[in-house]
């Protein structure tokens, strides 16, 4: 039987995972609802951001240089993607569009892996010091960074939702493409714009999580795929059930790993998701829609 101490330690390790998982699943909805695509691709964006910003400070840039300059590439490559991968094909199936984000996923990989190797990179913790000591657990002070972000990705998207024409622009079209266009909206205007900011809140994510678990080509792929089954858990149309589902799945991950084998620990993510897609594939907190187009 784990002590409370343990306890403790795996509840702090998992919520810390779980802010991961809840930045990427944040992205997957935010484009989902805008496009109705599921970017399998995001993880990559993650991991070209945190690349990116290593690559700038070993260069010898101030690292809040770093971090803006990585933000914007990783924003302009997701514009990229969307121009010249799902702009040219926004007429197809929702499946075919789905095999053209892993494409680019795959693609991105392999650029990833051209540029710096299969060496793991890493950043410094953006504070210095130990960790910190909670009633006998450690708290990486790095994981109160991860935390922060969560927080402020929410009140943006929040703030830009409520409070800005092209928000309500984006809700109209989630509601009725077809109404939105004879208003006078772009949807395809505004599915380039989700991609931007959607490679942006990668990149952000990717630079956070570095100073943690260090920067490699091939993260993105579990990161990706983790952050989906966060945002499915949570429910595909629902930006507080990709919040819930990010750290539901981080508690899950190392609750099963501490107490029953870490092995199991990437397995629960499959296991949740075949469990969801039974049980209630419309998410904890999601709805059963339906798209007007």
């Amino acid at each position: 039987m784990p002590s409370l101490d343990q306890l403790l330690q795996y509840l702090f390790s998992g919520l810390t995972l779980g802010a991961i998982y809840a930045l990427i699943a944040l992205a997957l909805v935010m484009t989902y609802n805008i496009t109705g695509i599921l970017n399998m691709a995001q993880g990559e964006f993650v991991a070209l951001g945190a690349l990116t910003a290593c690559s700038l400070y070993t260069a010898g840039l101030p690292a809040l240089l770093c971090f803006f300059l990585a933000v914007l590439v990783t924003a302009a490559v997701g514009g990229l993607v969307e121009r010249l991968a799902i702009n040219p094909a926004r007429d197809a199936s929702p499946l075919s569009l789905i095999i053209i984000t892993i494409g680019v996923s795959i693609s991105l990989r392999g650029l990833a892996l051209l540029i710096w190797g299969t060496d793991p990179h890493s950043l410094p913790a953006f504070t210095r010091g130990g960790p910190l000591q909670v009633l006998g657990a450690a708290v990486n002070t790095q994981s109160l960074w991860i935390f922060g972000l969560v927080v402020v990705t929410v009140a943006g998207l929040f703030a830009f939702m409520e409070r800005t024409y092209w928000g309500k622009a984006v809700r109209a079209c989630v509601v009725n493409r077809t109404a939105a266009r004879l208003m006078g909206i772009n949807p395809y205007l505004l599915s380039f714009l989700a991609f931007i900011a959607s490679g942006a809140m990668g990149a952000a994510a990717g630079i956070f999580i570095t100073p943690v678990t260090l920067a490699t080509y091939d993260m993105g792929f579990m990161l990706g795929l983790k952050g989906f089954v966060a945002a499915v858990l949570g429910g595909i149309n629902n930006i507080g059930g990709a919040i819930v589902g990010g750290f539901l799945l981080g508690l899950l991950e190392i609750f099963g790993a501490g107490l029953v084998s870490s092995g199991f620990k990437d397995a629960v993510a499959m296991i949740v998701l075949i469990a969801v897609l039974l049980v209630r594939p419309e998410g904890i907190l999601g709805m059963v829609t339906g798209r007007k187009v």
